[in-house]
């Protein structure tokens, strides 16, 4: 009985199983029975399980069928609806389609227009882009451009100062460009092009200089030549109306004087012949001539790139060089005045432009570098002077060498430059000058006394009287008071002789102009000159006179007459030079003339001249006699010789007639 309870219970837990394994798999999603069924089929009750799941379905069936009886007519109705509805959605998918294609062909065009659009956009965005960056590198290839036509233009300074602004402005926000790492590399490149053409510029600046440095000189000494003139009519202004006469009016007398008594002294060079130039004639100065730029840039540019002590020393050495050319003297300088000139002018082109670097430039050179050259420039010009001067024969050369000498030094005097030296070489110049001067007036001696007739001077009218006693200075009331015509004592040799001294001391003056010496010392310089003209020169040429050969007594007589006047001629003449010099012969330590010592001594080499002809005349006579010493006959008859002997005494005495009663 137990046991049928047990397999009832056994049944019913069964049953039980079955009945929630049916409503999980009617609760569960098909995919999910599979574990619901292995566990069925797992058990011993799949028979009853079977049998349990066709009640189950038949079940249901009955269900549905009750369902769908109930609820037919209605599904009848909604089958109806659902076939009409059919054909109206198939007439619906028909418009639609039909819609769709129309759609579909108008959309086309909007699409390829979407597209479009989509495009611009994109290039839009890529242009908007591009020009950002173009905005941002444009600056940049315009600083390049900007550079490159500025070093096409030879604008070095501005081309580095553009060059600088690329480089550390510019660049720097375009970094990230293939082209801007092209311009960084070359940024070494260019500024070794800009250092490059600027010191070619330099170089063809330090040629240009050399072979213009003449010109440059020129107007630099022209400028000087003008501005003394002008100081020279300032200083003459108040001497207007003066009664003392300046040395130009002193001049200007004894010119008049020689007209027509001496030979003309050759012109000046014209160094100095400003009347010859227009007065008003503007001259540039070195700025004006010079374009000093290349200087001023390449320093500039050199200075910025760090390396102006290369520049500096690049440059001082490269000048003195061309000082060391420039000082350098032609071989044939001292044939003529030009060479001189050329070779001053030379020089002083060369201290100009640097005086004018020193003034405008910081540092490129200092006054230190320029003493130095001046100092090397004023030995070899006052040692290439000494040498050349020294062969100049011709005093009018000698002169002109000298004013020219002292244009130099006073054009160099005004850019600040000590020219002591100068004079102090022309002192020894003057020497030179006074033995030139020496030799010239020896030959126009020696021609006077050649080309004299040693006759008196024979007038016949008042104007000819004047003539000879404005040429040298003679009183005598005597012969004033004798009718025309009418003799002078003296030949035409004393007026020549007289004026031509004159004249030598006027060319002695001429040479103290401008050398800013006192009156004493320039009267001290003529009356030197003057001695040694009257005791050496002079004096030599009345010797050869009195010495030579076939001299006869009337010229020796003459000459005695001669020198006597022109020994009362030296204190006019010594009132000559004080007028000149405004130095009175009173003054302590003045030099006194020796022309009375020169004409003593020439009037007594000529009285021994005359005596020792006299002696040598008698001996000849006496020798060429025949006489016969041992005749007895004395007939009271004196020898034909003897009468002849007597005859030249007394006509050889008659010669003496014409001396003055103090010398007989």
């Amino acid at each position: 009985m137990e046991r049928g309870k047990m397999a009832e219970a056994e049944s019913l837990e069964s049953a039980a199983e079955h009945e929630r394994i049916l409503r999980e798999i009617e609760s569960t999603d098909t995919a999910c029975i599979g574990p619901t069924l292995r566990s069925v089929y797992d058990g011993e009750e799949h028979g009853r399980f079977m049998e349990k799941l066709e009640t189950r379905i038949r079940n249901h069936d009955r269900e549905i069928e009750k369902m769908c009886n109930f609820h037919y007519q209605g599904f009848v109705d909604s089958i109806t609806e659902l076939l009409k509805v059919r054909g109206e959605a198939q007439k619906l998918k028909n418009q639609v389609t039909d819609t769709n294609r129309k759609l579909q062909q108008e959309g086309k065009e909007l699409v390829i227009a979407m597209e479009e659009l989509k495009q611009c956009r994109l290039q839009q965005r890529n242009i908007s882009a591009t020009v950002d960056k173009l905005m941002l590198c444009l600056p940049v290839l315009e600083m390049y451009s900007k550079l490159r036509d500025q070093m096409k233009t030879k604008r070095h300074y501005p081309a580095l100062k553009t060059l600088e602004h690329l480089e550390h402005t510019y660049l720097p926000q375009v970094s990230h460009y293939r082209f801007c790492k092209v311009m960084v590399d070359n940024i070494p490149k260019l500024r070794e092009e800009i250092k490059d053409v600027s010191m070619s510029d330099l170089k063809d600046f330090l040629e240009s200089i050399r072979k213009h440095s003449d010109k440059i000189g020129e107007t630099a000494m022209k400028q000087a030549q003008q501005q003394r003139n002008l100081d020279n009519i300032v200083l003459q202004q108040p001497r207007i109306g003066s009664k003392r006469k300046s040395k130009k009016d002193v001049y200007t007398i004894f010119d008049t004087e020689m007209e027509n008594t001496s030979p003309k002294s050759e012109q000046d060079s014209g160094i100095l012949d400003v009347e010859d130039e227009e007065d008003d004639e503007e001259v540039p100065g070195a700025q004006d001539l010079v374009d000093f730029s290349p200087v001023y840039r390449c320093l500039h540019i050199y200075s910025v790139l760090g390396a102006r002590e290369t520049f500096e020393n690049y440059y001082r050495k490269q000048r003195r060089k061309q000082a060391r050319l420039v000082l350098q003297p032609p071989s044939n300088m001292h044939e003529t005045l030009d060479g001189y000139r050329k070779y001053f002018n030379q020089i002083v082109g060369f201290f100009v432009v640097e005086d004018h670097i020193l003034h405008t430039t910081q540092g490129l050179v200092n006054r230190a570098y320029i003493d130095e050259l001046w100092e090397m420039a004023l030995s070899k010009t006052i040692a290439a002077l000494r040498t050349h001067s020294s062969y100049c024969s011709d005093p009018n050369l000698v002169l002109d060498l000298k004013n020219l000498i002292v244009l130099f030094a006073d054009t160099l005097q005004v850019y600040g430059f000590p020219v002591n030296q100068l004079f102090d070489m022309l002192l020894e110049i003057r020497d030179q000058y006074s033995e030139t001067l020496l030799k010239k007036w020896a030959g126009i001696f020696r021609n006077i006394l050649d080309s004299d007739n040693y006759s008196p001077i024979p007038v016949t009218s008042e104007d000819m009287y004047k003539k000879v006693v404005g040429q040298f200075p003679f009183q005598d009331t005597e012969l004033e008071k004798q009718p025309f015509p009418k003799k002078f004592p003296f030949s035409e040799f004393v007026p020549k002789v007289y004026n031509q001294i004159k004249e030598f001391i006027y060319a002695c003056l001429k040479f103290s102009e401008d050398l800013h010496l006192s009156s004493t010392e320039v009267d001290d310089m003529i009356r030197k000159s003057t001695n040694l003209l009257l005791t050496r020169t002079l004096s030599n040429s009345l010797q050869n006179v009195i010495k030579r050969k076939n001299i006869g007594l009337t010229e020796l007589v003459q000459i005695i007459i001669n020198t006597t006047h022109l020994e009362k001629s030296c204190k006019y003449l010594e009132e000559f030079i004080t007028n000149i010099t405004n130095v009175l012969p009173e003054t302590v330590h003045t030099t006194k003339l020796y022309g009375t010592t020169t004409f003593k001594d020439a009037r007594h080499a000529a009285e021994e001249e005359i005596y020792t002809n006299l002696n040598q005349k008698i001996d000849q006579f006496l020798q060429l006699a025949d006489y016969d010493w041992m005749t007895g006959d004395l007939d009271n008859k004196a020898s034909d010789y003897l009468i002849d002997l007597i005859a030249f005494l007394r006509s050889t005495f008659a010669v003496f007639t014409h001396l003055p009663v103090h010398l007989l």
